[in-house]
């Protein structure tokens, strides 16, 4: 449990490129280059890791088993936070990354830990992104934005062998979800 609740921490730590930001600590672009550079450095030490042999305490304790020969969470996040953060408008982005770094260790902390997720933990999942979302946009985009986001948390498709793991999924799903409802909005009837 210890180091259960020690990758649940890491995975909210993330919050705090974007908060950055939001606190006017520093602009977005500030926060771009450096979700850029997490991502070249999380690729480079996976690398290492996966081809030559990097053995550090910290990846026993804070990889799950299926992560042992496959790129661990934390470089999933920060590759799908990069990607978000470089194409999205920044009132998409923030939500859409804060909903993988807020929403999915609430849900992680609340399941089981296994593939599928139980009914009430996909909708505190829901609760939490729609939430947060709806701190940036109109409701229509909040609402899907957080389906979207709950949908890549409770999905957990294998391709190859390798689980499609939702720091990898989370951010982009979310992301395209609420451009589709900004842009579903304009279409509506005042």
């Amino acid at each position: 449990m210890a180091d259960e609740l020690s990758r649940r921490l890491v995975h909210a730590s993330g919050t705090g490129l974007p908060a950055l930001s939001l606190l006017g600590l520093t602009t977005w672009e500030t926060v771009q280059y450096l979700l850029v550079a997490g991502a070249v450095i999380a690729l480079l030490l996976e690398g290492i890791r996966l081809f030559v042999g990097l053995e550090w305490t910290i990846y026993d304790r804070l990889t799950r088993e299926y992560e042992q020969d496959n790129p661990a969470g934390y470089a999933l996040y920060f590759i799908s936070a990069a990607a978000v953060g470089l194409v999205a408008p920044t009132v998409i982005a923030i939500p859409a990354i804060l909903m993988l770094t807020i929403g999915d260790p609430i849900s992680g902390l609340l399941g089981s830990g296994s593939l599928t997720k139980q009914t009430y933990v996909l909708v505190a999942m829901f609760g939490v992104c729609t939430g947060i979302a709806a701190l940036f946009v109109g409701w229509l985009p909040a609402v899907l934005g957080g389906l979207a986001a709950t949908a890549a948390d409770g999905l957990k498709p294998v391709i190859a062998g390798y689980v499609l793991d939702d720091n990898l999924t989370i951010p982009p799903a979310a992301a395209v979800a609420m451009v589709a409802g900004i842009e579903l909005t304009t279409m509506l009837p005042a």
